[in-house]
């Protein structure tokens, strides 16, 4: 009898464990509970402890999943079988959304910190009202130069790059928009024109360049430039901002007479369903000080005018991510091209590559 009360007792020991087995597994889980905020962004691109503070303040368990571009983030959305709360596109993927009918509408009763972003990062043609996007981060294309080869101060302007001296001596982001965008900067022509006679001007132009170019690489421009590997780069402000943290010689420079303005903004898509943890979520990342934090973090310019007030003075007032009026004033945001029209831009930049 003693035998077999003992085996009766592990016998619930056992299903006891498997039952809280059970209950764990699907709270880890996380997509299958109410206290869940699926989001869906670029690769570390929110302060890991910003996480783990929001579930603390709010109960609501974050999954991330990442992407690595626009249009891959697109098309995964648009195909649906995804449960997705929030992700974070760029302005002019906003607008393909938006008229892919991908995006639901922000309820603005319930948006508590939307009087802390800077009203000339609001109501942009992207998304007029800012009907579908909170803001998240904005930032600049421009050029990157280590003064141990670069005299400081020789490079403002796209059209230095161009100077002999500089033969193999340039790196460039591999991205058709912006490769053709500051060649057409270079000549003062629109960065969205879809006119194929200026694109092509801008291919030859390009071609004009391909001495100087070292390489057409993606990531890897961090290493060169912080290893002083090569002199010059043109890439992101966010980039920009990693290669200066790990090398005291690099500058950043946003070329006066124009250059590509871009944001990336918070919105809801369509297959959202945890609307109490979405606004917790967006309200949490508008307070200044998480902002700030998370501005810190990524190193890119924040849009939240009171978080702006919190960083160290030597970031706020840093010309080089926080660009005056002025220079503001001559940055263009990339439109939603119709696919034909993005081709032709592909098309000229897979020619100018072909040509390097």
């Amino acid at each position: 009898m003693k035998k077999l009360l003992s085996i009766i007792i592990a016998l619930a020991a056992v299903c006891g464990l498997l039952a809280f087995g059970a209950n764990q597994l699907q709270s880890s889980a996380g997509s299958t509970g109410k206290k869940v905020l699926n989001l869906y962004t670029w690769g570390d691109y929110i302060d890991p402890n910003l996480l783990t503070k929001f579930q603390k303040q709010t109960g609501y368990h974050v999954n991330v999943e990442t992407f690595d571009s626009n249009e891959a983030m697109f098309t995964k959305i648009k195909q649906g079988g995804t449960s997705y709360d929030l992700t974070v596109p760029s302005d002019y993927m906003i607008e393909k959304m938006k008229k892919a009918n991908l995006l639901l509408p922000l309820d603005k009763k319930r948006l508590t910190g939307m009087a802390n972003y800077d009203p000339r990062f609001m109501d942009l043609d992207f998304d007029k009202d800012n009907r579908y996007s909170v803001p998240y981060f904005w930032g600049t294309l421009g050029i990157i130069y280590n003064d141990k080869f670069v005299k400081p101060g020789s490079i403002n302007h796209w059209n230095d790059l161009w100077q002999s001296k500089y033969r193999d001596k340039i790196m460039l982001i591999d991205s058709a928009r912006d490769v053709m965008g500051f060649s057409l900067a270079s000549m003062n022509k629109s960065m969205n024109t879809t006119d194929p006679a200026t694109l092509l001007a801008a291919r030859n132009k390009l071609n004009q360049l391909a001495p100087n170019v070292k390489a057409v690489v993606a990531d890897e421009i961090k290493m060169y430039m912080i290893q002083n590997e090569a002199a010059i780069a043109v890439d992101w402000s966010g980039e920009a901002s990693e290669m200066l943290d790990g090398n005291d010689h690099l500058h950043y420079v946003v070329p006066s007479e124009g250059s590509n303005l871009w944001f990336d903004n918070l919105v809801i898509p369509k297959t959202a369903k945890h609307f109490d943890a979405i606004y917790a979520f967006l309200n949490f990342m508008s307070e200044p000080k998480n902002a700030a934090q998370n501005a810190e973090y990524i190193g890119y310019a924040t849009p939240n005018k009171k978080a702006k007030a919190l960083l160290p003075k030597a970031i706020r007032t840093d010309r080089q991510f926080y660009p005056d009026d002025q220079t503001i004033r001559h940055l263009q945001i990339y439109k939603d091209l119709s696919p034909a029209k993005v081709g032709l831009y592909n098309d000229r930049y897979l020619e100018f590559k072909m040509h390097h």
